[in-house]
């Protein structure tokens, strides 16, 4: 079972060099990936409900240049809210600066201020993901037809589905290489994870709250349970490079 990082970006006031301190320490400790969130324009100052201060593709690629070989992903893209060519131009450049180390997290978001803002139609979200998502993968493949689309990824850019809904499940099995669910016990992830087909690794998310002992026995119960991934989230800028180290060496 493969253990991943989840960055802490929820402070205006954390530096870009912790990021790249907290990413070559979770390298270092041998996580498989580094997730960072994402909220565009949110109504409430980022803390705990909101995450995502520094846009993460751009700081994805930043990190890229600071590690070698830890996998680097979006925990999720609120996909909805891109234009699907930039984003494909985005994501395929990133894959080529990373050596195809990025991963394209994807999701249709929930908080319905954003979509206001930008123009964006909140009802029509799901739908839209799933065109984005499309185009992108079209686009990947060198089946532009409306003009001449570079660099094109070496591989197919992993897609990883967030949500539990049925709709996310359903969007899973189609699109994705990976599902990620969030807060969810470890009985309702299996039983969601088993609804998915074999050839999507199904994965989660888990908090540290503080007891590594705790987050220990989770990870070994979501693998007794088949999880194929879990990402572990913890906390604050002050409190992730402490909390890695205690849990220890994953790799």
């Amino acid at each position: 079972m493969r253990i991943d990082a989840v960055l802490p970006d929820e402070s205006p006031a954390m530096p870009p060099e912790r990021l790249v301190e907290l990413a070559r320490q979770a390298a270092d400790l041998g996580y498989g990936t580094l997730w960072l969130p994402d909220h565009l324009l949110p109504p409430e100052p980022y803390g705990d409900t909101y995450g995502g201060v520094y846009e993460p593709l751009i700081t994805l690629a930043h990190l890229a240049a600071h590690t070698s070989r830890i996998r680097l992903g979006t925990s999720v893209l609120i996909t909805p809210l891109r234009e699907p060519v930039l984003l494909a131009k985005q994501t395929a450049t990133l894959a080529r600066l990373s050596g195809d180390r990025f991963v394209l997290g994807v999701g249709i978001g929930w908080e319905k201020h954003e979509f206001d803002v930008v123009g964006a139609d909140f009802r029509r979200r799901g739908a839209r993901t799933d065109e984005i998502v499309e185009r992108v993968r079209a686009l990947h493949r060198g089946e532009a037809t409306d003009g001449v689309f570079e660099p094109l990824p070496a591989r197919p850019v992993p897609i990883v589905v967030g949500g539990v809904s049925a709709a996310a499940l359903r969007r899973a099995a189609r699109y994705a290489d990976e599902w990620q669910g969030f807060g969810l016990s470890p009985q309702l992830f299996a039983e969601l994870a088993a609804q998915l087909p074999e050839t999507v690794l199904a994965t989660t998310r888990i908090e540290h709250l503080g007891d590594t002992a705790k987050v220990r026995a989770r990870l070994d119960q979501l693998r007794d349970l088949g999880a194929g991934a879990v990402a572990v989230s913890f906390g604050t800028a002050d409190e992730a490079g402490a909390r890695m180290a205690d849990l220890g060496e994953v790799g």
